[in-house]
């Protein structure tokens, strides 16, 4: 089943449950998906990595949020981040651990052969080819710079 299809089951059962929270995210989510098959270029319709971007992209702002929110004690602003976050997150492939994704950096590392924070950029170029849609790229970057330092 689409994305889009997906989202428009989830929405009807969210207004049929007047869940707040989760008609905020899933219309988030239909109007992201909008925007990209009506964007110029888009054939009408979007491949699955793009979903897979677009529901990343919704993630990280919400994150961005919670973050901002969060350091400036509005609890009230954080939660309803924090609801929709986990209603973004649904839809996202499961994402890596951190023992998966040092495992996997280690084998990039050992392919390209890089040994110094100077090589950071073959390693972040394969790795965040091969791990899009499994990781952020924030957490891919900072455990790069961990494992080359």
């Amino acid at each position: 089943m689409a994305l889009e299809e997906k989202v428009m089951e989830e929405l009807k059962n969210a207004m049929r449950a007047k869940d707040e929270a989760a008609l905020r995210s899933l219309r988030a989510i239909k109007a992201a998906i909008i925007i990209e098959k009506t964007s110029e270029g888009a054939s009408g319709a979007i491949s699955e990595a793009t979903e897979v971007k677009m529901l990343q992209k919704l993630a990280k702002q919400r994150r961005d949020s919670l973050e901002i929110f969060e350091k400036q004690n509005r609890e009230d602003l954080a939660s309803k981040e924090r609801e929709e976050l986990a209603i973004i997150e649904k839809f996202l492939p499961k994402q890596m651990s951190p023992d998966e994704l040092k495992a996997e950096l280690q084998a990039i590392i050992s392919q390209v052969g890089a040994k110094s924070p100077a090589d950071m950029g073959k390693v972040m170029g394969v790795a965040s080819k091969q791990l899009a849609g499994k990781i952020d790229g924030k957490a891919i970057s900072d455990m790069v710079k961990q494992l080359l330092a």
